[in-house]
């Protein structure tokens, strides 16, 4: 007979005072400089380029580039922690905000120290450059491998044409990581990875689009017309572009998931605080049970979407390689954030359709979330390719 069992568990929700004191900071930012000025920044969708470099003051911006670079060297699990509280005061503030650290996964996966040097320390950390991450194309959305933009081999450059389409911070980005084919015989094989300055000949940068949420950020197209670059500037073997960009993807769902995170928890919280104030038939409107249960609902898919973020953030801090757990944290976040911003004008009401109230610009942001870094149908392509590996 067993008198007594000891167990010992190595899992932990408890954050580090480290991390409560990145909330904390991340929190208060949030709610000084984004909140006040998101809905008059989504009206004019006006760009955050003031915010932008106060958050890099703050040490909140360019997040993921390693201390020997001039960065804050922060973890995938310090990212989304932040990444939820920018998400919290406004998804479009936030995505034009943390872009950087998805433009410039490509250089720090994949780039060697001579490029990490000069692009990260000197452009991005230095010198505060934005940097836009550009894969996709007008005929090749979700189809990464179906690319058609050209990268040739000429001498020691390389010459490129081709066009990139709904490129966030493209109009303010000072160069770009791109992906282009080098071999298009190959297929997924055939794609490669470079570095282009805006400033090269043949860079041409579109008119911003006019979008329906996330107005406060940048998305514009980007045409490239015989532009050069030299071969430094590739990323990386030929050929590799493909893998690379698929291993970003997998450092950058989380993040993304910790934005839709926190726009769910903006959506709750909005929630409660109406419930509990607004009447019905002599009794808060919580009370009744068809306003109390989508409620309820709300805060059961906030946490289990948290859940899947940090653990989506962690399995890329250990080094894990498993694609389905970023594709179930940005999936499930997306989806239920989406759910969560419905309801909530529905639980407003009237009052929810309005502009005065803010659940009616989480609705117009939140769709996004099931569109970019994946629609919600790839990520379960992905996860049942794995479940049927």
């Amino acid at each position: 007979m067993v008198d007594s069992v000891k167990t010992q568990t190595g899992v932990s929700f408890e954050l580090t005072q480290e991390q409560k004191m990145l909330q904390k900071m991340a929190r208060e930012f949030t709610a000084a400089e984004i909140i006040p000025v998101a809905a008059a920044f989504d009206e004019h969708a006006t760009f955050p380029e003031d915010i932008f470099h106060k958050a890099r003051e703050l040490g909140i911006v360019n997040m993921n580039i390693p201390a020997e670079y001039g960065g804050v060297g922060a973890s995938p699990f310090e990212e989304v922690l932040v990444a939820e509280e920018l998400g919290y005061g406004c998804t479009g503030i936030s995505t034009s905000i943390s872009t950087n650290a998805l433009g410039d996964l490509p250089i720090i996966l994949a780039g060697n120290d001579k490029q990490k040097q000069h692009w990260l320390g000197e452009r991005l950390v230095d010198k505060g450059e934005f940097v836009s991450y550009c894969v996709t194309e007008a005929a090749a959305g979700s189809n990464v491998v179906g690319i058609q933009t050209r990268a040739e081999k000429k001498g020691a450059s390389y010459i490129i044409n081709g066009s990139k389409i709904f490129i966030t911070n493209a109009s303010h980005a000072h160069f770009f990581t791109i992906f282009a084919k080098t071999n298009p015989d190959a297929v997924h094989k055939g794609m490669t990875a470079f570095i282009v300055d805006r400033n090269a000949p043949g860079v041409k940068v579109g008119k911003k689009f006019d979008k329906m949420g996330q107005r406060a950020s940048d998305t514009a197209e980007i045409v490239f017309e015989n532009v050069e670059i030299p071969e430094e500037n590739r990323l990386g073997e030929e050929g590799q572009g493909f893998y690379l960009a698929m291993k970003v993807f997998d450092y950058s769902r989380p993040g993304v998931a910790a934005a839709a995170v926190g726009l769910q928890r903006r959506a709750l919280e909005e929630s409660i605080k109406y419930a509990r104030e607004r009447e019905a038939f002599g009794t808060p409107i919580y009370q009744h049970q068809a306003i109390g249960h989508k409620i309820a609902d709300m805060a059961m898919n906030y946490e289990a979407s948290r859940l899947l973020t940090w653990q989506a953030a962690w399995q890329v801090e250990a080094g894990i390689a498993n694609p389905k757990v970023p594709a179930y944290a940005k999936a499930f976040a997306a989806d239920m954030a989406t759910k969560a911003a419905v309801d909530a004008v529905q639980v407003l009401g009237g009052y929810g359709f309005m502009k005065e109230y803010p659940v009616e610009k989480l609705l117009r942001d939140v769709k996004i979330f099931q569109i970019y870094e994946g629609t919600s149908e790839i990520q379960r392509n992905i996860i049942v390719r794995e479940l049927f590996r």
